[in-house]
């Protein structure tokens, strides 16, 4: 007689949970992050509301900012929060759109699930109809330059609609444009060269933008003047006081005068690097490390503005924007070393003193300053402006735009359903149903606009079919008008970009059929806990 013996392959309270109980619960995960950022799409998005566990809050329709604050743990919903981050990373903006497309596709692929369409068919051809879009996307797109300044300020101001920074964003994305413009070499920029600076106070129009560097400090000392013109500027990145010794040093006095010998050679080193310093002709110092109180006076006394312990990243922009060299020993700075700025001057904004660099010849650092009425509204002004940069860089780098309002997708839904007429098998089932997920852009803006998505959808898809490749929904009056007329423009990136994101995390979704879930820990008492929101499987 054989009893059947259970095997326990695994320890002890964890669970597992496979096949279609794995695929339904990752997909219900990646839907649920999806509908948490989809109201926040559009002009007419709304905002969300997150609270910390210290009561910080953060006001935001920011997709990739919401998804982090919300410090989700679900691991398949880990994944759709990467999407975000890669969008934001690469982009800058369209994090929201990336989501939900994401989202969508893994939607659709349920329904093709519960067709019994094996779920390697339905990659296969997620992968197939991805591809096609990038061609049809290059295709569709316009070409655009530097010198394109209208588009520019309309890419910069679609960016910005429907954010915290609407209200201001005729002046904004000017701003924004300028600040592009002055740093960019040839067609290409470096964000890394715009610096956003935010403080309280004024309200969001008072923004400007400054041909040069803010720093958040102040000068080392008040005999210092607190306003210079036609500053030559020096950049040091040691110490002006006496270095400590590297290792431990023990020595004996036995008379005064040695004692005074000591005081007197310390005061004529600090005197020599202060002397150095008034040689070279600078006239502003600004140093990455300390200033000694001795040669702070030593400044004061040569009307040399000085500031200390300057953040490495503020030096570099200093130098871009002025044409100093970052000098490492003051013994060796030469006027040869120094940069020019028109303007060095202490402003006091609210209760904190800042230095400004102004008017700087041919910067190719400069900075963006944002104000606003609290910390809340400059944050998110903050958000929508880095957006507005982000897409500037993107439209700029690869030089082809496209339209927004839904245009562009409802174009793309179109070819790739005209495409896959062109397959057989059941891999065309996936593409149509790619195409369907490309649709939810348009459709939530639609939604969010309080508007009926079916007839607008309809509309959109007549007007498509009548060879108005650039047909959109405006969200205001409710009909479908040409977007590229209306300056609705968007960088090609965007939608390359969140299309590859969210394809490639789908089809990834889609071919796990099981889901161990265990714990770590000093005691494995428990062995692990099911990730929340999981529900419980059996072993």
């Amino acid at each position: 007689m054989t009893q059947n013996q259970p095997i326990v392959i695994l320890p002890e309270n964890y669970q597992r949970m496979v096949g279609k109980d794995a695929q339904r619960n990752n997909i219900l995960a990646a839907k649920l992050v999806a509908e948490t950022v989809r109201t926040t799409l559009g002009p007419k998005g709304m905002d969300k509301m997150i609270v910390d566990s210290l009561g910080d809050i953060t006001v935001t329709n920011d997709g990739v900012t919401i998804l982090e604050e919300m410090q989700i743990e679900h691991p398949t919903a880990k994944m759709i929060v990467e999407v975000a981050k890669t969008q934001e990373n690469l982009v800058g903006d369209g994090t929201t759109t990336a989501v939900i497309l994401a989202g969508e596709l893994l939607k659709n692929a349920e329904r093709l699930l519960d067709q019994e369409i094996h779920p390697t068919v339905i990659t296969k051809g997620y992968r197939i109809a991805a591809e096609k879009a990038q061609g049809f996307l290059q295709d569709m797109a316009e070409k655009l330059t530097k010198k394109d300044v209208q588009f520019l300020i309309n890419i910069a101001e679609t960016a910005m609609t429907g954010k915290g920074a609407e209200s201001a964003r005729g002046k904004l994305s000017k701003i924004i444009v300028e600040a592009v413009e002055k740093v960019s070499e040839g067609d290409k920029i470096e964000l890394s060269n715009i610096k956003v600076e935010k403080k309280a106070g004024g309200g969001i129009e008072d923004s400007e933008l400054i041909d040069g560097v803010i720093l958040d400090k102040e000068r080392v000392h008040s005999g210092m003047p607190k306003q210079m013109k036609h500053v030559k500027v020096a950049l040091l990145d040691s110490a002006i006081e006496i270095k400590d010794t590297e290792t431990d040093a023990k020595i004996q006095i036995t008379d005064p005068m040695q004692l005074q010998s000591f005081v007197d050679q310390e005061e004529k080193m600090i005197k020599n690097m202060c002397d150095k310093i008034i040689k070279s002709g600078a006239t502003a110092v600004f140093c990455q490390k300390g200033i000694d109180d001795l040669a702070q006076h030593f400044l004061a006394k040569a009307n040399i503005y000085s500031v200390r312990r300057v953040k490495k990243s503020d030096m570099e922009q200093l130098s871009k924007a002025t044409g100093a060299k970052i000098v490492t020993k003051v013994s060796e700075l030469t006027k040869d070393d120094l940069g020019h700025a028109g303007v060095v001057e202490e402003v006091k904004i609210a209760d904190d003193e800042m230095t400004y660099l102004r008017e700087c010849k041919n910067p190719k650092a400069v900075t963006i300053l944002i104000r606003g009425g609290t910390s809340h509204v400059i944050d998110e002004v903050e958000r929508a402006v880095k957006d507005a940069l982000g897409d500037l860089a993107a439209a700029l780098n690869e030089g082809k735009i496209v339209a927004g309002a839904g245009a562009t997708e409802i174009e793309l839904a179109k070819k790739i359903r005209d495409f896959a007429t062109s397959l057989s098998g059941r891999e065309q089932l996936a593409v149509l149903s790619f195409a369907d997920a490309i649709e939810v852009v348009p459709r939530t803006l639609a939604e969010n606009a309080g508007l009926d998505p079916i007839d607008m959808m309809t509309e959109l898809k007549a007007a498509h079919d009548k060879g108005k490749k650039w047909a959109g929904l405006d969200v205001f009056t409710g009909k479908v008008v040409d977007a590229w007329a209306l300056g609705i423009m968007e960088p090609l990136k965007i939608k390359t970009q969140a299309i590859k994101s969210a394809s490639e995390v789908a089809e990834l979704i889609l071919r796990i059929d099981d889901v161990i879930a265990g714990g770590s820990g000093k005691e494995r008492e428990p062995m692990g806990r099911m990730p929340p929101g999981m529900p419980p499987g059996m072993m």
